[in-house]
C-alpha cells in the first residue's frame, strides 16, 4: 500500500524527509534532485511527515471514503484508540467527543481499551508461561513492518497476538453482527496499512488518524457546544485506557514492572528501537529480556496525531481521562465481558518482506567515509543526515540509497568551498566592473567629444556655400547640405521638408546618371575625381569627388559655375592655373626669352587685378 505522497509541485529539494526517514526509503534517483518513495522498504512511521516545511509530504486521506460509508446503508461502528484523549485536551469531557463521533454518522462508538485488555491477557500467558523463548511486542504496526523487512529472522520472534485494533473489531462484530463495517480512529498511519492484513471478523474497513477525525468534525461543523454527553457503547475497557503511554501495556497485562524482577525492557522513539531491535538480533538470550517497542514516543505522539510536543501534557490528560473512567468503574461487569469474548481467535502469522541490499565491504565503506571527510570509526555520528552512524550512512551511500550531500558536514564543507570561490569570483568581477566603468567613462567623454565634432562638422557642412553630399556604397544619401538641396530644384525641397537633408534617399534618383556615375567611378576606383565640369538643368556644375573610406562611403562639392560669386572666383583660379604654368615655361625659356616673359606676366596680373576689383564693386 502506498501510505505517503510527496508532492512534487510543492517540494523545495531540502531532502528533510530524506533524512528523517529511518529505513532509507525514500531517496534521490539518478538525474533528479526530486526525492522518491520506494513504498516496498516503507514501514509507514510517518518520520518524513512533519519534518517538511512546505508540507509536501502527505499520507493517504480517508475521510471521504469514510463519508461515503457513512452516506450507505450500512451499519458502521467507530473504534477508537484510547489516546484520543490526550489529542482532544480542548474538549473538557471525553463524554462530548463521544457525541460529536456519534453525530458525524456512526452508529456504534466503542474504544479501543477493551481489546487492549483481551490482547494484554493473552500475553500475560505468553510471558507467563515462559518456555525460553524471547518476544519483541507486535501492538506497533510500524515495529512489526521493520522486523519483516530487515530483520526477517526475527519473525518468529514476534508475538503471535493480534493488535488491540483488529481485537477491538471482532469485539464490535461478535455484538453487532458480522455485515457491521468497522472504522478505526487512532494516531497511526501505519494502521492503515495493518488493517489490510486481516478478513474475516478482524476486518478493520477503514482506519482515519485524529487528524482526519478533525478534519471532518470541520467539514460537518461539529463542535462540543453543540453536542450533548455520550458514553462509549459496551464493552468498556479496563488499564487498558493506559496503552497510550509506552508502560501502559505493561500495567494492562498485570506484568512485573520491577527493575529487580521485570522480565521486559520497554522503549520508544526511532533510534531507541532500532538499536533495541539490532540488540536484540545479537542474542536474546544474553539479554534475557523481552522487548515492549513502540516506534513513536508511545501512541501519544503518533503521525496521525495533531503535531505537538508537549508530551507530558498529553501523558497528564490520558492518566486523568483513565482515573475518571476507572472511579466507578464495574469491574464484575468488565470481567464477565471478557469472559465473554474469551472464545475470539487472537493469533496471528508474520511474514518474511526481506528489503535488505547486501552490506558493502569495508574498504567500499572506508573510501566514502574518507570521500566526504568522516571518521572510520563505527560509532562516530553527528546524526544530523538520520543514520545512526556515519558507518551506517556510508553503508547507505554504497547501496544507492542516499548521496554523499546528504551528509550535512560535507555538503556545508561543500558550500563553504562553493562560498570562497563565489568570493574570489565576485572580487574579480568587481574589478572587471571598476575597469569596465573607468572604460564607460572614457568611452562616453570620447563620444561626447565626437559628437561636438560631429556637430561642428555638420554645422560647418551645412553653412558652406558650396553644395555638399555624402553617400553610402549604394548611393544612399548620409548627409547633404542645403546648397545641395537648393541646386537639385523644388521637388528636392520637398522631400527635404519630410526627410531633412535628404537622408537615405537613392542619389540615382536625384541626379542623371552622367553626374551620378562620378560617385561610382571613385567608390569602385577609389580615386578621386577634382573639378570636373558638367551640364546639369540647363547649367553648369563644377564637381569634385573624393572618397572618404575606400570603396564605402564618397562625398562631393558641387559648384553652381553660373553664379556670380562663383564664375569671378573660378575665372581667378583659373587665370593662376595658367600663370602657374606660365611660369613653369618661363623657367623653361628665361633665358631665351628674357623680358618677354616679364612682360606676359605683368599681363596676367593685370587681368587678375582687374577682376578683383570688380567683384569689389559689385
Amino acid at each position: 500500500m502506498q501510505l505517503i505522497n510527496i508532492d512534487l509541485e510543492k517540494c523545495n529539494i531540502s531532502h528533510a524527509c530524506i533524512r528523517a526517514c529511518p529505513v532509507q526509503a525514500i531517496t534521490i534517483q539518478k538525474n533528479t534532485e526530486y526525492p522518491e518513495i520506494n513504498h516496498d522498504r516503507c514501514i509507514g512511521c510517518g518520520s518524513c511527515l512533519n519534518v517538511c516545511a512546505v508540507n509536501a509530504v502527505s499520507y493517504i486521506n480517508s475521510t471521504d471514503q469514510t463519508f461515503d460509508l457513512l452516506a450507505s446503508d450500512a451499519k458502521v461502528a467507530a473504534i477508537v484508540d484510547p489516546s484520543i484523549s490526550g489529542e482532544f485536551p480542548d474538549i473538557t469531557d471525553y463524554r462530548r467527543f463521544v457525541e460529536m463521533i456519534r453525530t458525524l454518522g456512526f452508529d456504534y462508538v466503542n474504544e479501543v481499551s477493551f481489546g487492549v485488555d483481551l490482547v494484554a491477557r493473552e500475553y500475560n500467558k505468553l510471558i507467563k508461561n515462559f518456555k525460553g523463548k524471547y518476544y519483541i511486542t507486535a501492538n506497533c504496526p510500524s515495529i512489526v513492518s521493520y522486523v519483516e523487512k530487515y530483520y526477517p529472522e526475527l519473525v518468529t520472534n514476534l508475538t503471535p497476538i493480534v493488535t488491540p485494533m483488529i481485537a477491538t473489531a471482532m469485539v464490535v462484530r461478535k455484538k453487532f453482527g458480522d455485515d457491521i463495517k468497522v472504522v478505526y480512529l487512532g494516531p497511526c498511519v501505519s494502521a492503515k496499512d495493518e488493517a489490510l492484513r486481516h478478513d474475516g471478523p478482524g476486518k478493520v474497513d477503514i482506519v482515519l488518524t485524529f487528524h482526519e477525525l478533525r478534519e471532518m468534525f470541520e467539514k460537518k461543523n461539529v463542535k462540543e457546544s453543540t453536542v450533548e454527553y455520550s458514553d462509549f457503547d459496551e464493552p468498556i475497557g479496563y488499564l487498558g485506557s493506559l496503552y497510550p503511554l509506552s508502560k501502559g501495556f505493561i500495567s494492562a497485562a498485570d506484568l512485573n514492572e520491577s527493575i529487580m524482577e521485570s522480565t521486559i525492557f520497554t522503549t520508544d522513539g526511532k533510534f531507541n528501537i532500532m538499536d533495541a531491535i539490532d540488540e536484540f538480533s545479537q542474542g536474546p538470550e544474553v539479554l534475557k529480556k523481552h522487548f515492549n517497542l513502540f516506534y513513536n514516543k508511545g501512541c501519544l505522539m503518533g503521525p496521525g496525531t495533531t503535531p505537538d510536543e508537549r508530551k507530558f501534557l498529553r501523558k497528564a490528560l490520558v492518566i486523568d481521562y483513565s482515573k475518571k473512567r476507572l472511579k466507578d468503574f464495574d469491574k464484575k461487569k468488565w470481567e464477565k465481558n471478557m469472559e465473554f469474548f474469551s472464545d475470539l481467535n487472537l493469533s496471528r502469522t508474520f511474514i518474511k518482506d526481506d528489503q535488505r541490499i547486501e552490506i558493502p565491504s569495508e574498504e567500499q565503506i572506508e573510501e566514502i567515509l574518507k570521500s566526504v571527510g568522516k571518521s572510520t570509526d563505527e560509532k562516530s555520528s553527528c546524526n544530523a543526515c538520520g543514520f545512526r552512524s556515519c558507518h551506517d550512512f556510508a553503508v547507505s551511500v554504497s547501496q544507492g540509497l542516499a548521496k554523499p550531500t546528504t551528509c550535512l558536514t560535507y555538503s556545508l564543507k561543500n558550500k563553504q568551498d562553493f562560498i570562497k570561490t563565489l568570493k574570489t569570483n565576485n572580487e574579480k568581477l568587481r574589478k572587471t566592473q571598476h575597469e569596465l566603468e573607468e572604460n564607460e567613462k572614457l568611452l562616453k567623454t570620447e563620444n561626447q567629444k565626437i559628437k561636438v565634432q560631429s556637430d561642428t562638422i555638420s554645422s560647418l557642412l551645412h553653412n558652406l556655400p558650396s553644395a555638399v553630399v555624402i553617400v553610402d556604397e549604394k548611393l544612399k544619401v548620409i548627409e547633404s547640405n542645403s546648397s545641395f538641396v537648393n541646386i537639385l530644384g523644388e521637388d528636392a525641397e520637398l522631400i527635404n521638408d519630410v526627410i531633412p537633408g535628404l537622408i537615405g534617399a537613392d542619389l540615382k534618383t536625384l541626379l542623371p546618371y552622367n553626374v551620378y556615375n562620378l560617385f561610382n567611378y571613385v567608390l569602385q576606383k577609389d580615386e578621386n575625381i577634382l573639378s570636373r565640369d558638367v551640364n546639369f538643368n540647363e547649367g553648369l556644375l563644377n564637381i569634385s569627388v573624393f572618397s572618404l573610406k575606400s570603396n564605402k562611403i564618397v562625398g562631393a562639392v558641387f559648384r553652381d559655375m553660373y553664379v556670380a560669386e562663383v564664375r569671378q572666383e573660378e575665372i581667378i583660379n583659373r587665370v593662376t592655373d595658367v600663370i602657374d604654368e606660365n611660369l613653369k615655361m618661363v623657367q623653361q625659356i628665361a633665358f631665351s626669352l628674357g623680358e618677354g616673359a616679364s612682360k606676359t606676366e605683368k599681363m596676367l596680373n593685370s587681368i587678375i587685378e582687374t577682376y578683383k576689383k570688380i567683384k569689389k564693386s559689385e
